[in-house]
């Protein structure tokens, strides 16, 4: 949105809630578990569907004699530990949603202890339209990239694949939370922005 900050309360909005960023996961726990809107369950679905995928595949390979039960577990493992690989991505895929709605001034902030990774737009102002963009980035192109290589990938190399999915979708419960935020609302005209120097987002709405 082309408004800054500064000129929210002039145009009608109000303060609805303040979000310190070290208490990201109770905020999200909060739109994933107890407000559930359709977001919500659009996570559980997704979830859902990469536990059938990895399913799926077992049934599969176990119709064959020379399916090793063993091996195909250890290479799902590989997938789940390379989805941490894709965190760094993830985020960077994050800005690149963020500066092609308009944002500029962009940064990460990380907090190793409690596994929580931002992309930070600073004071930068997005609407429910903007925001969806942002959120959804990383979830949509990995989960696309992933599954379109699958069928190009020997049936061991497809578990691994299949756990980098399931735990990919898994880590972008924030993004969903988030977006759940803007749907429990959705009687009113959310916009966000971040305040990178307290690590501070805020939302807004009239």
């Amino acid at each position: 949105m082309d408004m800054l900050p500064s000129a929210l309360e002039k145009q009608g909005y109000r303060l609805l809630d303040r979000l310190e960023h070290d208490q990201l996961a109770p905020f999200i726990q909060l739109y994933l578990y107890k407000k559930r809107t359709s977001s919500a369950y659009l996570y559980y679905a997704a979830n859902l569907f990469g536990l059938a995928l990895i399913i799926g595949l077992f049934l599969a390979g176990n119709q064959s004699e020379q399916f090793a039960f063993g091996e195909a577990f250890s290479r799902l493992a590989l997938g789940f530990a390379l989805a941490f690989i894709l965190v760094p991505l993830h985020e960077y895929i994050h800005v690149l949603a963020y500066r092609s709605q308009g944002a500029r001034n962009t940064s990460y902030a990380m907090d190793l202890k409690k596994f929580i990774f931002l992309a930070v737009a600073d004071r930068f102002v997005a609407g429910r339209k903007e925001f969806r963009v942002v959120a959804l980035a990383p979830f949509t192109v990995i989960s696309v990239i992933l599954l379109a290589a699958m069928p190009f990938a020997g049936p061991l190399w497809q578990f691994t694949l299949a756990g980098m999915l399931f735990t990919h979708t898994a880590f972008c419960a924030g993004d969903f939370g988030l977006l759940g935020y803007f749907r429990y609302h959705r009687d009113k005209e959310v916009v966000t922005y971040d305040d990178a120097e307290e690590k501070v987002s805020y939302f807004f709405g009239r």
